[in-house]
């Protein structure tokens, strides 16, 4: 058996003259940015994703104030920011639990690739993000 590094995949393709190549790609991770309106609410979600190994690590950061317009109107709430470690390959199903678990009419779910890190870290993030 071929030893595979972790966070790193195993990928098969056929060519034209039907022989196979193999290659090990790195697994993609993104941070996903979530607002909620309390501790609670962000609680219950980042218990939700760790469960179904949506995510790897959620942090849940207090204090927000947040302003915008909705239906015409100024609004300023407070709010608390979830920032998720995941997988590229996650982020519908991510995106799903999410707004399916959210009070939000209009659900922030915004994700950003990580392009660089700690390999150790980014390694364990793919591994907690892969189900036995």
């Amino acid at each position: 058996e071929w030893p595979l590094r972790p966070g790193y995949k195993l990928y098969f393709e056929r060519t034209s003259n039907r022989s196979i190549i193999m290659a090990a790609a790195a697994v993609k991770c993104s941070m996903v940015f979530v607002t909620a309106p309390s501790q609670e609410v962000a609680k219950s979600i980042s218990q939700g994703l760790l469960k179904n190994k949506l995510a790897a690590c959620i942090n849940v950061i207090p204090g927000l104030t947040s302003y915008y317009e909705w239906e015409g109107k100024m609004e300023q709430d407070t709010e608390v920011l979830m920032m998720i470690k995941s997988t590229q390959a996650k982020f519908s199903d991510l995106s799903e639990f999410v707004k399916s678990n959210h009070p939000y009419d209009c659900v922030e779910v915004i994700s950003a690739d990580i392009a660089q890190g700690n390999q150790p870290y980014l390694d364990w993030i793919a591994k907690s993000c892969t189900t036995s």
